[in-house]
């Protein structure tokens, strides 16, 4: 019988058995009876296995090569943002460098000019402006410098940039391995603004003429006052400041008059004009209160009636006496009596109707009184001296009274020092002196504030120069770095090469990163001044600037650290400088000029600094090339094909991806400014090219 395939139906039977047996035996190769694996089935698979390992091994060193690539990018795109976070210090550094300078020149200055005008200061002063002058020089000189030097560095920034970059992939080389590669800085083209370096600066010509001419008049003014308080001391001395006899001491023995009316200075400073003239009131008003004839006899009665007179006569003189300073000028009415015969005669004492007259047998008599005992006729008219000794009345026969009777009466006195009037003399004198050296000082005073006032538009103009915007720092890399990396093809190691897999294959790769630059928040105990100077201070000896911020330049230090905040950082520095003159005898024109300038520095808006750190960080790079004003960057992973493989020259890998750059820096070392320390020496800002490029593009 054959069946469907054609065989018979018995050996269909048998091949079907044949075919069993046979799957059976298969089977029986990998497991047995019992269900365990056999030795075949354990030598197959540690053969799949190890296969399976090694093609791992392979990917894994593949990816990981490839990884290599990117990480090298990354890196790459950082060290090209440090430079810019670099420059951005640095620029920041100066500014502050030259505004902080700038203002402590000025502050020093201003307080000199308000010096000037202190009697006894002025050489401090003369001193004070010298040296704020000398520092707003070096002011100068250091923005001039300061802005060639950031021009060319932020010229030569890209440069830069794509150095430290290549320097960084030719570091990475291993010896299976060598990455090119370099950072394009993002833009190309800077926008910073350095107004108060670029300006034309302080005008130190005007402000030292200025000085000089008030220093002129300050020097008069010194003298002026200084006589002025002589006469001042004369006249005080005169009245209660000398030892033994003096206006008090006189008027304390010859009177009863109270300490409240007859006081005692112990310095001429406290003591005024007006006491002498007070004094003088009430010693002549007791002494003719108190007055009479010192015996019985007619001569005594004679000199008592001539102390009446002239007492009366002091009063009536003193009544109005005053010395006043009004509108710019000292008025003084204060007296200066009679000391003899002939000096009355040029007073009332002598013109004035005052001594009674008798009609005697032998004419018309003048007493010294009606109770002359030779006033014996009828009365007469009262009449003045000056009519009897005119030929009017004769001289009585028993009285002998007439003009020499009146002048001995002050003579006496005033000749020799135990007298009140000899001291009243010496008083009135030096008082007359002391009202022309005072209308002498006034005057120098006006022409004193008319040279402040032009000092102080000058220091007004000064300020003005320093108190210009603030910079715009925005170089070349602002906005980021865009890193270009490629590593040629790379053969895999020996040991990868087995019979258990294919050696792995691994071409030339490349790898795209950016970078930009993050805020880190500024504290006072970290930002970017604090940062650069513990930097200058680990780098210096002892002798060097470790205390700049600190005892070194207390001013020009406080105003460096208050950059951030300059305008409240000056406020304190000059308010605590023009403080310590007011204690020091500040005049008048001192005072207005001090508050003047004072009103000009704190009326000074002068914006916030932001001094924060900044740190690269990595970004989308998309984001980056985005904001790219050069062609090449945009298509940097189409121009990244074009970088030369084992290239480490920077200017040539630029080149290849079309970012064309002009000429750079070849020196070894670039400083961009020395920053003046105005006790001496200075803190350079300075490059050292040949860590960025030597390594990378060799000696070039």
């Amino acid at each position: 019988m054959i069946t469907k395939r054609g065989f018979p139906h018995g050996e269909r039977e048998e091949r079907a058995d044949a075919d069993s047996q046979s799957g059976l035996c298969a089977i029986d190769l990998f497991v047995t009876e019992e269900g365990a694996y056999t030795t075949v089935a354990s030598a197959v698979a540690i053969l799949v296995v190890l296969a399976l390992l090694f093609s791992a091994v392979s990917a894994v060193w593949s990816l990981s090569r490839s990884a290599d690539v990117q990480a090298v990018a990354d890196s790459a795109a950082l060290a090209g943002s440090n430079v810019v976070s670099s420059y951005h210090t640095a620029a920041t550094v100066v500014d502050a460098s030259i505004a902080s300078l700038g203002f402590a020149g000025l502050a020093i200055t201003g307080t000199g000019l308000v010096a000037l005008l202190i009697p006894g200061a002025r050489s401090q002063g003369v001193k004070a402006i010298d040296a704020g002058l000398r520092i707003l020089d070096m002011r100068n000189d250091f923005a001039r410098s300061a802005s060639k030097g950031l021009k060319t560095l932020e010229a030569s920034l890209p440069y830069l940039v794509a150095a430290n970059a290549t320097r960084l992939c030719a570091e990475s080389k291993t010896d299976a391995m060598a990455y090119t590669g370099t950072a394009l800085a993002v833009p190309f083209a800077s926008a910073s603004e350095f107004p108060a370096l670029e300006g034309e600066g302080v005008n130190l010509e005007a402000l030292s003429e200025a000085a000089s001419d008030l220093d002129k008049t300050a020097s008069e003014l010194e003298e002026a006052s200084r006589e002025t308080a002589q006469a001042r001391k004369r006249a005080w001395i005169a009245d209660c400041g000398r030892e033994g006899h003096n206006m008090q001491e006189r008027a304390s023995s010859l009177t009863g008059l109270s300490p409240q009316q007859n006081p005692d200075y112990a310095s001429s400073v406290a003591w005024s004009p007006e006491v002498g003239i007070a004094r003088t009131k009430a010693y002549y008003q007791w002494r003719l209160d108190h007055e009479k004839p010192d015996g019985t006899s007619v001569e005594a009665a004679v000199d008592s009636a001539a102390r009446s007179a002239f007492y009366r006569y002091a009063l009536d003189a003193f009544e109005p006496a005053q010395v006043v300073e009004y509108d710019g000028s000292v008025v003084s009415t204060v007296p200066l009596l009679p000391r003899n015969k002939q000096e009355i005669k040029q007073t009332a004492l002598y013109t004035q109707a005052l001594w009674p007259t008798t009609y005697e047998p032998e004419g018309q008599t003048i007493h010294y009184g009606v109770d002359c005992p030779g006033a014996t006729g009828a009365a007469g008219p009262v009449i003045s001296l000056s009519a009897a000794d005119g030929g009017q009345a004769r001289t009585c026969a028993v009285c002998h009274f007439g003009t020499s009777d009146m002048g001995k009466t002050p003579a006496a006195s005033t000749s020799i020092d135990n007298g009140y009037e000899y001291h009243l003399r010496e008083y009135t004198l030096a008082l007359n002196e002391y009202v022309d050296c005072r209308n002498r000082e006034l005057e120098l005073e006006q022409k004193a504030q008319a040279q402040a006032g032009e000092a102080g538009d000058s220091f007004e103009e000064a300020l003005s120069a320093l108190s210009s915007k603030r910079p715009r720092i925005a170089p070349p890399g602002r906005f980021g770095c865009v890193a270009a990396v490629t590593c040629g093809e790379i053969e895999a190691p020996d040991a990868l090469d087995t019979s258990f897999a294919a050696s792995p294959s691994l071409g030339s790769r490349a790898a795209v990163s950016a970078s930009a630059l993050a805020k880190d928040p500024a504290t006072r105990e970290n930002n970017v001044l604090s940062q650069f100077f513990s930097t200058v201070e680990e780098r210096s000896s002892d002798q060097g600037p470790v205390g700049l911020v600190g005892s070194v330049m207390d001013l020009w230090g406080s105003l460096l650290v208050s950059y951030g905040d300059m305008a409240s950082g000056l406020n304190s520095a000059f308010d605590g400088l023009t403080s310590k003159l007011d204690g020091m005898g500040l005049g008048p024109v001192g005072a207005w000029l001090k508050g003047r300038l004072t009103d000009a520095v704190r009326a000074l808006g002068l914006e916030p600094v932001d001094l924060s750190l900044r740190k690269p960080v990595l970004v989308d790079s998309a984001k980056v090339i985005e904001k790219a004003d050069i062609p090449a960057v945009a298509q940097v992973q189409k121009a990244v094909r074009s970088i030369p493989l084992s290239s480490t020259d920077p200017r040539a890998l630029m080149q290849a991806l079309g970012y064309q750059v002009g000429e750079y820096i070849a020196q070894q070392e670039f400083t961009i400014a020395e920053i003046p320390l105005p006790g001496g020496g200075s803190i350079p800002l300075t490059i050292r090219l040949r860590d960025i490029v030597g390594a990378a593009g060799g000696d070039r």
